[in-house]
């Protein structure tokens, strides 16, 4: 059976994503993959992360990755001294240190290619998949970019969504609170990279067809 998988913020937990998509989720060619962004900073192996999912790729998988804040702050970067220290500030320090460089530019070209080529949204049926959500008082729910990559605190019911989902990641909730999300807004986010804080450490997987949660603990 074809499934549709979204997966949430992972902060270099390379391991932790790799339990996920081998033993609890056990991908299968026929599934589409859709990673929500914030692949880096914070955790241990963002390097790790960039390869497994590139690897997915060059295996041709059908995956899909989304921008999340933490890409968007990377790629910034390059813009001055301030917005470096933006990005080293919000854990790009930790993968700056993880792949033993002292910028962007020094990245390896395959991974620079990746984090340019990050889409902000993916609409799947009726489904949009997002990093952080979108700005429902606009008529265009595509048009204010910055919301896609930032916003927070938005009403988990929309009707503009119809019959469909809009499912994200960005803001870090409890795992007790997660797991009984009823609106069309649904939140991916566990905190992963927070597996010393109660109720976070997890990273998270949702199966669209089987309305399903699939939970990995972190394991770095």
């Amino acid at each position: 059976m074809k499934r549709t998988i979204a997966i949430g913020d992972i902060h270099g937990c390379n391991k932790t994503l790799r339990k996920l998509l081998l033993e609890s989720l056990e991908i299968a060619d026929e599934d589409t993959l859709i990673f929500l962004g914030d692949y880096i900073d914070r955790g241990p192996d963002s390097p790790g992360v960039i390869n497994t999912l590139l690897a997915l790729k060059e295996m041709e998988y059908d995956v899909h990755f989304l921008r999340g804040n933490h890409e968007q702050m990377l790629l910034d970067s390059m813009g001055g001294f301030l917005l470096f220290s933006n990005f080293v500030n919000n854990g790009g320090d930790k993968t700056l240190e993880a792949y033993n460089l002292d910028g962007f530019e020094e990245l390896p070209f395959a991974h620079q290619l990746f984090y340019k080529a990050t889409e902000l949204y993916k609409v799947i049926d009726d489904n949009i998949f997002v990093h952080a959500g979108l700005n429902f008082t606009k008529e265009n729910l595509f048009e204010d970019e910055e919301s896609m990559l930032w916003i927070r605190g938005y009403q988990d019911n929309q009707p503009q969504l119809g019959n469909g989902l809009m499912i994200h990641g960005h803001t870090p909730i409890p795992l007790d609170t997660l797991m009984v999300q009823n609106g069309n807004c649904i939140n991916l986010d566990n905190g992963c990279v927070y597996k010393h804080v109660s109720g976070m450490g997890n990273l998270v997987a949702y199966i669209v067809e089987e309305k399903r949660f699939v939970i990995e603990p972190n394991c770095e």
